[in-house]
């Protein structure tokens, strides 16, 4: 058994590269982190209104099958959650960002 054994190096550990800025080429869908979140916040609305309309029809017997109903309400529940979660974790981050020493 040899313990005096040199460690090699694993993989190629040469000099670190700059990562290259990527511009997006005119015409290039450009999605910003505002413009998901608006997407995703309209998307979120439209969920709790079509919710609301089922509930609406199924109250007035226009829609008999309650089963549509209830996972159009889970639906718009579960992405207003979540809606709230990223929200959480955005203030969170903003709060952090702020705590650290300039």
């Amino acid at each position: 058994m040899i313990l005096n054994k040199p460690i090699s190096r694993v993989g190629n550990q040469g000099i670190p590269q700059p990562l290259k800025k990527s511009v997006p080429l005119p015409g290039e869908n450009n999605k910003s982190f505002d413009n998901v979140l608006k997407k995703f916040v309209t998307d979120v609305n439209s969920l709790q209104v079509q919710a609301d309309e089922l509930q609406n029809k199924l109250a007035t017997d226009e829609v008999t099958d309650v089963h549509d109903v209830m996972i159009a309400v889970e639906k718009a529940n579960i992405s207003m959650e979540l809606m709230l979660e990223i929200r959480n974790k955005i203030v969170e981050a903003y709060q952090e960002i702020m705590r650290m020493p300039v």
